[in-house]
């Protein structure tokens, strides 16, 4: 019994060391002048997150340390919640995404990714202009399109030779949300 005690503190002491790093993110993201939607929609998450972990890691400590019942069942009992909340997440992308995979297109060399192959909540959702006007935000600050344009001997790619590119799914959505933000919506 009390090596599994020691055990459980250590553990716990290294999720509160891991949680100082997550809250000082939250609280910088929330003290820097120039926050952009980005940001401001980052910064709850991530002390929240940072807290509870602070808090329910002190509650395992104190509850293995001092052999304390009542802080050992809400360290638990929290704990279950935790991983229950992660598993419902995780199961929710699943479902929200499962269909969602990538059509070969002719002349293309990188995998075409449509709104329609997705969930019909995830298809209104990114249609609303609200959330496009936020994402624009985040896309434009992030200066994302920019880093991926490529030169070569001082001139811009063609569309052609973007398009013969080997794009991983990620830059692939990028470049169909820029497309949608720019030509779509103007």
């Amino acid at each position: 019994m009390r090596a599994s005690n020691h055990i459980i503190g250590v553990i716990n002491f290294l999720t509160f060391l891991l949680s100082i790093p997550i809250l000082a993110g939250g609280i910088w993201l929330s003290s820097k002048a120039n926050s952009t939607d980005c940001m401001r929609f980052l910064q709850w998450p991530l002390i929240v997150i940072g807290v509870s972990l602070m808090v329910v890691s002190l509650a395992g400590f104190a509850g293995s340390c001092y052999r304390n019942t009542f802080l050992m069942y809400l360290y638990m009992w929290a704990m279950f919640f935790i991983i229950a909340a992660l598993i419902g997440f995780v199961i929710f992308a699943y479902a929200v995404t499962d269909k969602g995979s990538g059509r070969p297109v002719l002349n293309r060399a990188y995998l075409e990714y449509n709104l329609e192959d997705y969930s019909g909540w995830l298809e209104r959702r990114v249609s609303d202009h609200g959330y496009w006007a936020q994402l624009k935000s985040c896309i434009r600050d992030s200066g994302i399109c920019s880093k991926m344009g490529r030169t070569h001997n001082g001139v811009p790619e063609s569309s052609n030779m973007f398009f013969t590119r080997k794009l991983n799914p990620i830059e692939v959505n990028f470049s169909i949300l820029f497309y949608f933000l720019f030509f779509r919506f103007y």
